[in-house]
């Protein structure tokens, strides 16, 4: 066995090794009070515990293995030694295939990683480097079959793999093949032990966790907690969580009667209300006809004919005067529905759509009943007697003529298809009008359809467009539609306008920043602050359209300010290149101004 020359030193740590497993095998095989298939049970094993058998055929699997690059770091190295012993194996034999076929791969990569250390690099730099690369070997090699056989050999729950999803790093790469591969055993099972370690919290987007009822109880309880403490982004907590709610029948069905359940208390249940209507939402924009669900869910069933003409509209999203006509007629009658059942969204876009939107023609017979069921529905309010009180439903009308009348006048104007220079004579009304909320919610879809037309602002001759002024009026009178106008705005601001010249170009946009500043200074600051400083580090944006908007900002503030804004908007007032032509040589100027300021009173990162 041996030859000429002195043995490496890895050659005699695999000969004593394997020499003490063979030694302990062997005196395995004399101990009374243990058999050969207890032995077996015993560490991690490749192939269960068939020790006995053919001995021919064992020593050929074993050497088959052994033969394999860096068998000898396997974690069932040892007990297919003790297989290969027990069978007859020869000593030597394995000493030279471990040795052989030992290519170091592991103890390489951390060589690397030390010499890497030495040459200044970072710890964590290089720990990422090793998990990144290690997740796409991962991801590039996984066989969901192979990974299914850990519990058929093991038993039970791996040590490392408990240990594995404690680390961030490995919960994601648990998460992205799990997307992958959705049928995956062990993949599901690994969910269920990060959602009872207490990370459901990251597996919201996670399909996987909708096949487990537990698993994806837990996951929806804390989305719904999350949502209720009103996440800034809510918009993106809110597609995350239908994301998995609609996942399958059964997942939408469970968490909407959850939702419906949890929407009649009295504290919250108008948010979750909300939820429920957004989740909807965005099932019908994946096309998922959930119509039925919400029916059942809202108590339609008790009104069979407002349910019907209501089921048949949402089916087809779409209005026809003769549902209409049973609606109104319901809700015209002393004992009306329930108003909830036509305020559900989507019957409401479809109503504002039918009024305000340019384009649509409706019959002047059966407008007043559209206009009718839009008022009630904004402005009607039902008091539901107490349990244990005989006594009917209150139904307050209060404003319904007046919020009527609003509807009326606006939409008729908004119908008439007027320009800008025309609508001057309309202001006094439209002003008026707007401060009705459903009235805001129309002008501001017709506003929408009728500025993202081509060919609008290549005919607009005014600096300001009397529908853009409008936005103003509406931003100054109901903050809850700030959010969609700033939208309005920056798909404006993005929008390509190549039909005219450069010079115009900049100048519209430097309005559109007007009217971002107005929106601004109507409360909706950080919005609008993280948008622009957005625009500021991507580079896409020209520097002048940014320096005119900081210097409209610094005209329009004062202090106090909030931490939040200071470290949004500080920045970009330091920057040489945005405020250093507005700079003067003292500290008189906005600019110097307000860094001196904060500066002074808060604490900039």
């Amino acid at each position: 066995m041996r030859r000429c020359g002195a043995v490496s030193p890895w050659r005699q740590q695999v000969e004593v090794g394997v020499r003490a497993v063979k030694t302990g095998a062997m005196d395995d095989e004399y101990d009374e009070d243990r058999g050969w298939d207890q032995d077996m049970g015993d560490g991690d094993s490749d192939e269960g515990g068939d020790a006995v058998g053919d001995p021919q055929e064992v020593l050929r699997e074993c050497l088959e293995k052994f033969s394999t690059p860096d068998y000898i770091m396997e974690p069932g190295i040892f007990t297919q030694l003790k297989r290969y012993f027990q069978a007859g194996g020869n000593p030597e034999q394995v000493i030279e295939l471990l040795s052989q076929n030992y290519k170091a791969v592991a103890q390489t990569a951390n060589l690397v990683a030390e010499w890497l250390i030495l040459g200044g690099v970072k710890v964590t730099e290089v720990q990422a480097m090793v998990e990144n690369h290690l997740k796409e070997m991962i991801l590039k090699n996984f066989d969901p079959k192979k990974a299914d056989t850990i519990f058929t050999e093991e038993g039970d729950t791996p040590a490392w793999l408990t240990e594995m999803i404690e680390h961030p790093t490995w919960r994601s790469l648990i998460y992205r093949l799990a997307e992958e591969y959705p049928d995956c055993l062990m993949l599901n099972f690994t969910i269920k032990l990060i959602s009872d370690a207490g990370f459901q919290a990251e597996i919201t987007s996670i399909s996987t966790a909708a096949q487990q009822i537990e698993v994806f109880t837990r996951v929806l309880k804390t989305a719904i907690a999350n949502f209720l403490q009103g996440p800034e982004d809510w918009n993106k907590s809110v597609r995350e969580v239908a994301k998995m709610v609609c996942h399958g029948q059964h997942t939408y069905v469970y968490s909407q009667v959850l939702l419906a359940v949890l929407s009649q208390e009295t504290r919250g249940g108008a948010v979750v209300k909300r939820l429920s209507q957004e989740i909807v939402k965005c099932a019908q924009e994946s096309a998922h006809d959930v119509t039925p669900i919400t029916m059942a869910l809202n108590g339609a069933a008790g009104y069979p004919q407002a349910c019907q003409a209501l089921t048949s509209m949402l089916s087809r999203n779409a209005l026809n005067p003769a549902d209409i006509s049973v609606l109104f007629r319901n809700y015209s009658a002393l004992d009306p529905p329930p108003i909830d059942l036509i305020r559900t969204p989507q019957f409401l876009e479809l109503l504002v759509d039918a009024l305000f939107k340019p384009g649509v023609k409706l019959n002047m017979e059966h407008r007043p009943k559209y206009v009718y069921l839009l008022a009630y529905a904004a402005s009607v309010c039902e008091t539901w007697p107490k349990k244990g009180v005989a006594s009917s439903k209150l139904v307050n009308k209060e404003e319904l003529k007046n919020t009527e009348k609003a509807v009326d006048k606006v939409s008729t104007i908004c119908s008439t298809n007027k320009g800008s220079t025309e609508l001057i004579a309309e202001l006094s009304t439209l002003y008026d009008c707007i401060k009705v909320p459903v009235v805001s919610v129309g002008v501001v879809r017709w506003v929408e359809v009728t500025v993202l037309e081509s060919t609008y602002f290549q005919l607009c001759v005014e600096s300001t467009p009397t529908h853009l002024a409008l936005l103003d009026e509406v931003a100054g009178c109901h903050p809850l539609l700030h959010p969609r106008l700033l939208n309005l705005l920056i798909t404006l601001f993005e929008s390509k306008q190549d039909a005219l010249e450069i010079l115009v170009q900049l100048e519209l946009r430097k309005m559109l920043l007007d009217r971002m500043v107005t929106l601004l200074c109507r409360g909706c600051v950080v919005p609008v602050m993280k948008y622009i400083k957005q625009c500021w580090i991507s580079g896409e944006t020209d520097i002048s359209l940014i320096r005119y908007f900081v210097m409209e900002v610094l005209e329009a503030i004062a202090p106090p300010y909030t931490n939040e804004f200071v470290q949004l908007f500080l920045p970009m007032v330091e920057n040489e290149e945005i405020t250093g032509s507005m700079r003067g040589d003292g500290d008189n100027d906005p600019v110097s101004e307000f860094i001196v300021h904060c500066k002074a009173h808060y604490t900039v990162h």
